[in-house]
Formats: C-alpha cells, structure tokens, sequence
C-alpha cells in the first residue's frame, strides 16, 4: 500500500480538471491528478474535437455544392466517409499531446491512470494508493444519457461516444434529440451524403433565440434534413441492419425506418463508484450540489464541469477552474461562479450564438419592457461580398440602454459574440459599442451597426432635427 500527500488532487482529466491540474501546479502547488480514462477527456476525444473536424470536412463538401457567385460551377463532391473519420482522429491526434500525461507530468503533476473513491472525507482510493489532499476537485464529466423508451436497446444505438467510430456512412440516420449536438451532427451527415431524420419531442434548440432557431430549422430542411417536431416516441424496434422509430405527432403515428439511430437527448453527470457518502458529498441525480463558490457540502472539496449537471460547456468548465484557482491558490474565499454573461454557441452553418438573455427570457423577467434590436447580414458588405447573407444579430437591452443579451445568426456567430459577452459581463451600455471603430468590410461591423440602430429612433426624430436646426444658426 501507498500513501500520498498533496495541496491539491484533482479526480478527472477533461478540461475542467486539466485546467485546474495545470494551473496549480504552474503557481506551486503539489498537485496529483487522478484519470481512469483517456486523458483529455470527453471534449477531446468525442466531443467538441471530433464533432467540430467532422463539421469542417462537411462545410467542405457543401461548398462544392453552392453556386451563389457567378463563375464558379457547382459540383457534387465525392466523399470518402472513413477518410472523413481520418481527419477527425488526425485532429484528436494533432491536440491530444497538449492534454497528454507527458506533458502534466513535465508540470509536476503526479498523474495515476485509474478509478478513484473516497474512503472519508480526506482521502481517495485508487489501486493500492491512498491520497490525502488539503483540497480535492471533482471533475468526472457526464455521459450520454440513454432515455427508457419501449423498445430501445442502448446496445443498438449509437452516442456522440461512438459516433466517430463508424466508418461507413449510415443509409439513413435517425436523430432522437433536437439540442445542439442533435443539430449539429443532422446537418453535418446531411452533408457528407447521409439521409437525417431529426425527432425532437419540443422544439429544437431550446437554449437559444426561438426565432433564429426557427431560421436555422428553415435552412437545414432546405438542406434536406428532415425534421419532427413536438412529436413523442412511442417505440423502438430493432432489426437486423434496420431499425424504425413509432411516433405520435397530433395524434397521428407515424414510422420512420433508418439504418442508425443517434441518441442525443441529454447527459448524465458521472458521479457513480466515487463514493461520494463518505466523502460527505451531497448529490443527486441532476448531478453533484456546490454553493456559489463551487464549494460541495464538505469544504474540502469543490466539484466543476458537467458533473454538476449543468452548464454543459468546455468553456464553462474552464472559468469553473478559474474560480477554484483563485480560492485553492490565492485564497481568495470571496470568488464565485458567475453565468450572467456565459456564451453558448451551435456550430451548425449558420452558425447560432447566445450570451446574456434572449429575447422571451428579458420580456419575461423586466417588466417595466425591453428594448430588441437587429441588423440583418443582408446589409453588411462583407457578407455580400462573401455571398453569405444569411443571418442577423439581435440585441436586447433595458429601456435605459444596459445590454441584457445578444442573439446571432450567421456566419462566424460564435466569434462575433465575444464582444457582447465582454459587455455584459462589465455591465456595459450599448452606446460603448456605438462607439467602437469597426475595420472595414468585416462581419465585426454588425455589431456596430446594431448598436447604432438603437439610437436611430431618438437620433432621426423630429425633436432631434429641430434641436439641429436650432444649432445650425450659432456660430461655430
């Protein structure tokens, strides 16, 4: 038996724990990092890594197919789906030395590769080692989440887990979920040539500005996915090299036969074999409970990244980390997590961003009114010279100007957002984005131009151009 002694101990190696494993090691702090997987976790090797390669080869394939500027003929690509799934790995490959046990243990990170529980509220088990740490960080992710339906067997399905395994591309792919990765991976396979089916019980993309998930449900169904919406499965039968999906939309039943189903309804927080009772951890089903500090019911121990059960970002993990930090290695007690200004993006084409409020939430929570403003793409000469109009930005603020959210649609969206998720989380009014020189043509002008169409109203009003007129009698 073995016995170690560390600052800190982090158990997972996704990016929330690698972040926190990185940095304490980096400021001093003896750190041991406890992994019984893949190191890097589910963002590197089947999720955010795999999924955003496998969406770059399908962009690729569809530019071939545009004819919207004159002089280029459009084509069918020919696709190699396995060598599609090649660039993938290559790209998990390219990235994996960066999350590597190497390179942790260049840092100084003492790295063990197996499963850990706690034995009390101070210790974990892993092998034939016990770990003692002043502070422990839990960071075990989540898993795909299967739902009962009747039917349904998890063993003939596939999850964002094995997606990227398959090497033949699907005669019909069967899509159980409308959330981002449903969405993403429906027209990423549309794309490389695979027939999609979408089944969402709701609407798809519930997260994000209703009107703009409307448009990009348009633009996917233009693409040829297909889509049921508000529809509730009634059952699953298996075949073999087969499979047909029952459901029920306004009382009608409908059947749909595909080769593949992909399950992507939601996630699990990974919180089975720790141990968490004797660690004297409280948790549920919805994932592990910490207070604002990220701090779980024993002090000792904070918890970050999915495992918490929400919210189920890479980068939210990362700022999780960040406030760890700031109280494991700074003892700055007073940090807390903050979600006011936490940004969300799908990574479909177009693309779909979000940070702040969006357009139902505000008017549901101000009474006293918003104020919601948008700027299409259609009247940005960058996007017309791309030929790539498709999109606008929305902004919603209260009466006074304060930015309370932005929603946009278009291409480079997610980049485009980091600007409005700079503004909220410094409480900023619209009028600093007024005031920002914008370079010129970019798709950055959208946010200028937006801000500045906030101001029209007032700006152009009869009341205005008296005052003008008022002015232009005074000398200068």
């Amino acid at each position: 038996m073995r016995h170690l002694h560390a600052d800190l101990c982090v158990i997972g190696a996704g990016s929330g724990g690698l972040s926190v494993a990185a940095g304490a090691a980096q400021l001093g702090l003896d750190v041991v990092l406890i992994e019984k997987g893949a190191m890097g976790g589910d963002c590197l090797n089947t999720g955010c890594v795999p999924s955003k390669s496998f969406l770059a080869a399908a962009k690729r394939a569809q530019a071939h197919r545009l004819s919207n500027i004159a002089g280029i003929e459009a084509h069918e690509p020919s696709i190699d789906f396995a060598r599609v799934k090649d660039h993938v790995q290559h790209v998990i490959d390219t990235i994996a030395p960066h999350d590597s046990i190497e390179r942790f243990e260049g840092l100084g990170v003492r790295v063990v590769n197996d499963t850990a529980a706690f034995v009390d509220r101070q210790t974990v088990m892993v092998s034939d080692i016990t770990i003692k740490a002043k502070h422990f960080v839990i960071a075990t992710g989540s898993t795909a989440s299967i739902p009962e339906i009747a039917g349904l067997d998890s063993g003939q399905v596939l999850t964002h887990e094995t997606l990227f395994k398959l090497r033949e591309a699907p005669n019909h792919l069967v899509i159980i979920g409308g959330g981002p990765i449903g969405i993403e991976m429906a027209q990423a396979h549309r794309r490389l040539g695979v027939p999609v089916t979408v089944i969402e019980r709701q609407t798809i993309l519930q997260g994000h500005d209703a009107e703009h998930a409307q448009k990009l449900k348009t633009s996917l169904m233009n693409e040829g996915v297909n889509f049921y919406d508000q529809a509730e499965i009634v059952e699953v039968n298996h075949e073999p090299n087969a499979v047909t999906v029952t459901t029920k939309m306004a009382g009608e039943a409908h059947k749909i036969k595909g080769s593949h189903v992909l399950i992507a309804t939601g996630r699990r927080p990974n919180t089975q074999g720790l141990n968490l009772e004797a660690a004297g951890v409280s948790y549920g089903p919805e994932g592990i409970h910490v207070n604002a500090h990220l701090k779980t019911t024993n002090k000792k121990i904070f918890a970050i990244g999915d495992v918490l059960g929400g919210p189920l970002f890479t980068h939210a993990a990362g700022y999780q980390a960040g406030v760890v930090i700031k109280q494991a290695c700074f003892k700055m007690r007073w940090a807390k997590a903050n979600y006011q200004a936490l940004p969300s993006v799908t990574y479909t084409d177009p693309e779909i961003a979000q940070v702040g409020l969006t357009e139902a939430q505000a008017r549901d929570k101000f009474s006293r009114g918003v104020r919601v403003v948008s700027w299409s793409m259609e009247n940005n000469d960058r996007a017309v010279a791309e030929a790539n109009t498709q999109g606008e930005i929305k902004v919603i603020t209260d009466p006074k100007g304060k930015i309370l959210g932005a929603s946009l649609i278009g291409p480079m969206a997610g980049e485009l957002l980091s600007p409005w998720t700079l503004a909220i989380s410094q409480g900023l009014k619209i009028s600093a984005m007024a005031q920002v020189i914008a370079p010129y043509p970019t798709f950055s002008e959208v946010s200028k131009r937006v801000a500045g169409a906030w101001y029209t109203p007032s700006l152009f009003s009869e009341k205005t151009k008296r005052f003008v007129r008022w002015l232009s009698k005074l000398p200068i």
